[in-house]
C-alpha cells in the first residue's frame, strides 16, 4: 500500500495553487471529479478486481481532489494504528461524507480494514458496487436488536480474517452528542478480544446536503482534521474505556474549535 504518512506518523496538506474556477465555485469544481472516482471504481469493482489497493487509490484521489480545491487535511497519530498487532476496531464520531472515503487512503497503509455502514449504502445507484466489494457490515438503522446481532457476529468474523473495522456509533451524521454514542463498538471488540483505536474527526469542510445528505457545499475555509488515539484493551464492561474514547474526541474538537476561532482573529 502506499505510504502518505510522514515520519512523525502525521499527514498535512502541502501549499497548492487553486485555480481561479475552485476558488470561485469549489462545489462544483470537486463533485465532477468525485463522481468520476466513483464512477471508475465501481466499474473495476464490478469486474470483482477492487481489492485493497484499487480501495486505497480512489480514496486517495477523493483527498486530492478536496486538496485542490482549497481543503486543509491535517491528520495525526497514525502511530497508534501501525503500533498495534492485528486488526483492530476504529471507534469515531461521525460528521460528514468525508470521512467515509478518505479514511481508506489513512488506514489502508497500515491494515486491511471494512466499514460499518448503514443498508442504503448498498442500494445507492453506482456506489452500491464499491462498498459491496469492501466487505462492509451493513446495518437496518430501523431494527436495534437485529443491527446489534449482526454487528457482533459479522464482526468477529471479519475482525477473524484480519480486516479491522471502523465503526462509528452515532445514531446521526451530527455534531457530536456523546448521549447519543453508544457502547456497540465497545461490545464488539471484547466479544472480539481486539484492541480499540479512538478516532476524532472535524470534516464540515464537506457539509451535509439538504436534498442528497451526501452531497453538501464544499467550504474549504473549514480546515478538516483527523486524529487517532492510542490503543486500549477493554477491561470489564468497558464502561471506563467508552467513557475515555468519549472524552478523547470531545477534547479534540474543543482544541479543533479553538484554533479556527484563533485563526479567523489572527486573519480579522
Amino acid at each position: 500500500m502506499q505510504k502518505i504518512s510522514s515520519d512523525d506518523f502525521t499527514y498535512r496538506t502541502k501549499p497548492v495553487s487553486v485555480g481561479l474556477m475552485a476558488r470561485m465555485a469549489p462545489s462544483l469544481t470537486f463533485y465532477p471529479k468525485f463522481l468520476a472516482i466513483v464512477y471508475a471504481s465501481s466499474r473495476i469493482a464490478k469486474r470483482g478486481k477492487y481489492d485493497g489497493e484499487a480501495w486505497q487509490v480512489s480514496s486517495l484521489g477523493v483527498l486530492h481532489g478536496l486538496e485542490s480545491v482549497g481543503v486543509t487535511i491535517d491528520v495525526s497519530g497514525f502511530d497508534h494504528l501501525q503500533s498495534a498487532d492485528g486488526p483492530v476496531l476504529i471507534i469515531g464520531n461521525h460528521l460528514s461524507m468525508m470521512e467515509t472515503v478518505i479514511l481508506p487512503a489513512l488506514i489502508l497503509q497500515f491494515k486491511p480494514v471494512t466499514f460499518v455502514i448503514k443498508q442504503s449504502l448498498l442500494e445507492f445507484p453506482v456506489f452500491k458496487h464499491v462498498m459491496a466489494a469492501t466487505s462492509p457490515i451493513a446495518l437496518t438503522r430501523t431494527n436495534p436488536r437485529q443491527d446489534l446481532k449482526t454487528v457482533l457476529d459479522e464482526g468477529v468474523e471479519r475482525l477473524s480474517r484480519n480486516l479491522s473495522i471502523v465503526i462509528f456509533p452515532q445514531t446521526t451524521r451530527t455534531a457530536f452528542n456523546p448521549e447519543q454514542f453508544s457502547s456497540i463498538g465497545i461490545k464488539l471488540a471484547k466479544r472480539a478480544g481486539v484492541k480499540v483505536v479512538p478516532l476524532a474527526l472535524l470534516t464540515d469542510a464537506w457539509e451535509n446536503g439538504t436534498r442528497f445528505k451526501d452531497f453538501g457545499k464544499i467550504v474549504p475555509e473549514r480546515k478538516a482534521y483527523f486524529e487517532f488515539g492510542a490503543p486500549m484493551d477493554i477491561a470489564g464492561k468497558g464502561n471506563e474505556e467508552h467513557q475515555q474514547i468519549i472524552e478523547f474526541i470531545q477534547s479534540r474538537l474543543d482544541l479543533w474549535h479553538r484554533e479556527r476561532r484563533a485563526g479567523d482573529v489572527a486573519v480579522s
